[in-house]
């Protein structure tokens, strides 16, 4: 089982302010693999203080600079890939392979991709008479679901990373212990810190105060459309940026009627 009992600010593993844990279960067995911290408001709030602190050394560190960070965490999930598509398959109830293929292989694509885009991106460019001038827009909150836990992660926290910015990532409750190995693998290869942190908790709690918070600059979210809507009312408090990926989608209804073998057969092709 794998359990956690501290998140990563600044650069560090900490215990946090907040009380209790979460269980994380196996969608197969339906047994408890993992726990994870119940962070809390004041764990938000020292994480993101920490990015804030962190932003102005890392929005000025050299774009092929950032591009070689992401490339050492790309090797990372890499190497731990395995270790990744088993976690993943547990959490959420995938088959390992497509997990492998999925939730281990995309991710370490992602971080690939933000490296070579940081290390080709035109943050300045001269059009006309004019120096246009692509800048970091500072801290990022993320907020990610559990159905592709380590995926929207990195689709995230790769590009901000790539542009500048620090972050502060909030997992799902449900699925988060990707995550914590991804903090793992930052840690490993010596992220300068603040610039990347780890807070688990709730939507309600450690999600709606990063959304409220005012020195988070943006908000990546992932979810249902109820939650984007109050992310979208909360983050306009402080007139931050929102960037909102809501709803379900590939509903799968199997009637009382339905040959129950062929319907099943053909949900599982068309999901994958």
């Amino acid at each position: 089982m794998k359990t956690y009992d501290k998140i990563y600010i600044g650069g560090e593993w900490t215990p946090p302010s907040g009380k209790g844990s979460f269980d994380v279960i196996d969608a197969g067995t339906e047994e408890v693999m993992g726990r994870v911290p119940r962070g809390d408001g004041a764990d938000l709030d020292r994480a993101v203080r920490a990015a804030r602190a962190a932003f102005d050394g890392w929005s000025r560190t050299p774009a092929a600079e950032r591009a070689e960070y992401l490339q050492k965490i790309q090797a990372g999930i890499a190497a731990r890939g395995a270790e990744i598509a088993e976690t993943v398959a547990r959490e959420v109830g995938m088959p390992l392979p497509l997990s492998t293929m999925i939730q281990a292989g995309l991710p370490t694509m992602t971080f690939g991709s933000a490296a070579q885009l940081a290390a080709t991106y035109p943050f300045e460019e001269q059009v006309g008479n004019s120096l246009v001038v692509r800048e970091p827009i500072g801290v990022v909150g993320c907020i990610t679901p559990w159905n592709y836990p380590l995926h929207q992660v990195a689709a995230k926290v790769g590009p901000a990373l790539a542009a500048g910015c620090t972050v502060v990532l909030k997992p799902s409750e449900v699925a988060p212990l990707s995550a914590f190995i991804l903090a793992e693998i930052i840690d490993s290869v010596r992220l300068p810190r603040g610039v990347f942190n780890l807070v688990s908790g709730d939507g309600p709690t450690v999600g709606e105060a990063m959304t409220a918070h005012p020195e988070v600059d943006m908000v990546s979210f992932t979810g249902s459309t109820a939650a984007g809507k109050r992310v979208s009312e909360v983050a306009a408090k402080t007139v931050k940026r929102v960037a909102l990926e809501l709803g379900g989608k590939s509903a799968n209804v199997i009637l009382d009627d339905a040959d129950l073998a062929k319907a099943v057969k053909s949900g599982v092709r068309i999901a994958t």
